[in-house]
Order: structure tokens, then sequence, then C-alpha cells
């Protein structure tokens, strides 16, 4: 699979780049961003991968909330979408492959997280690969989609009508079936947040679920915080760490 290089900055004592590439399962170019820090020039290193929105299908960009910025990281199998919007395959099995075929990664060391519907595909890749992923946080992530309006908007046009067919993308389900492999969660949510207000996040039906299986998760709602990068800036490093905890062992 050819890459080719878009950008390439100097950052922290390594590098920043960007890449572009053609995708099998979305049907179109897509870029990611790759951080090779000093260590890569001289050995294997874990991979994190963050996930933040493709395509130019007719009806996608008419709002934020559905389309291009907005694949909520599912397999579509509906009409027009299911062609492109195949976001939870490319980002569980085809950019890993391309990640460890290209860059000088030790493929057993991966986690992931993300912001929002980020966060909800972070959340949903690590419930649904036990083992796959050392471990997973979330900045506000979308913990119960099935259950709020972006969440039913997204799956009923992505996923159809059966509402059985949602819950194998909703973070709050995939937990009451987790199989019990070791996995640490955490979450950083804004109290100020004005789609927890909204009923958008929902963290509580998630945190329920995960006491009620035992899954160890630690939820930090933090006073004064938006829904913003300024939210994620000042907590990304408490979850980097988080991370290289487990990535490091």
């Amino acid at each position: 699979m050819a890459l080719k290089q878009i950008s390439s900055n100097k950052c922290f004592g390594g590098l920043q780049k960007v890449f572009e590439h053609d995708s099998v399962e979305l049907n179109c170019k897509m870029k990611f961003a790759v951080y090779l820090p000093p260590k890569a020039e001289t050995g294997k290193c874990p991979a994190l991968y963050w996930l933040s929105g493709g395509c130019n299908i007719k009806g996608e960009d008419e709002s934020w909330d559905f389309g291009t910025g907005a694949g909520f990281y599912v397999d579509a199998t509906e009409d027009p979408w299911k062609t492109n919007y195949r976001m939870y395959s490319y980002v569980t099995e085809e950019l890993p492959q391309l990640i460890n075929a290209n860059f000088p990664v030790d493929p057993q060391r991966m986690s992931i997280f993300g912001h929002s519907m980020g966060g909800h595909g972070a959340l949903i890749c690590a419930l649904k690969n036990p083992g796959k992923y050392k471990s997973v946080s979330a900045f506000a992530p979308i913990c119960n989609p099935v259950l709020c309006p972006w969440g039913k908007k997204a799956f009923s046009g992505y996923l159809g009508t059966d509402q059985s067919k949602w819950k194998a993308y909703d973070a709050t389900h995939l937990v009451k079936s987790y199989p019990g492999s070791q996995l640490d969660i955490l979450i950083d949510q804004g109290k100020d947040d004005q789609f927890l207000l909204d009923g958008q996040l929902l963290p509580d039906n998630f945190i329920a679920a995960c006491t009620e299986k035992k899954i160890p998760v630690v939820f930090r709602l933090q006073e004064g915080y938006d829904h913003s990068y300024y939210f994620i800036a000042t907590f990304i490093t408490d979850h980097i760490r988080h991370h290289a905890k487990y990535l490091n062992a």
C-alpha cells in the first residue's frame, strides 16, 4: 500500500508527519498523522491511536453530526453510506496493518483513545476486540449512542431502523457482554460541557454498566471545563501516561 508524505515537522525532538493513501475499506483517499519520537530512529515503539472525521457523497455535508465529520466509527450497512463509511474496519484493521508495515512499531503493543465521537470510537474498538488494545481512554465520549439524539440520527442513517444492530456499536451495551479480558479505562469529562448537559454523552449509563461488570474505569468530572480542545490539552498528558503504563509494561 503506497503512502505519500504530505508534510514533516520536527516536534518535541521527533517528527510529526502527515501521510495520504488510497483506502481499500473507505474507497477514497485518507490522510493520517503520525508522530515518530526520537526512539523510533533506533528501535520499535508502541503505537497509540487517536480518533478524531471523508468522501463527497450527496447529502453527507448537510449536517455536522452526520456525514463527513461524523462517521461514528461504524461499518455502515445502508445506501448510500455503505461503500465509503467503514471507519470501524479502517481503524481496527486497515490502518494498523498500514502502520505496522511502514513504521517502526511493535504490533503487539497498541492502545487507543479519542474525543467525543472519537471517544465513542475508542471505547467500542477496545470493547469489541478484547486483548487487541493494551488500554483505552476518552475525552467526553458519546457513551450510549442508542439513547442520545446524535446516535439515533447517525445509527438510523448508517445502520438502518433495526435497533438491535445499533447495540453492536454502543459502548454501554458492549460493556455488558465484555468477556473480561483485562482493560483499564480512563475517561475525562468537562462538567460545563454543553453536550453533557444536553444528554448527548450519557457517561453515567456507561459507568453503571462498568461497575456492574466490575470493569475498572476511572471517570473524572472536571470542574469548569467544556467540550473543547482547551479541555483536551489540559489533560492529555494524564492520558498518555495512562497508556504508557500499559504499553511499556
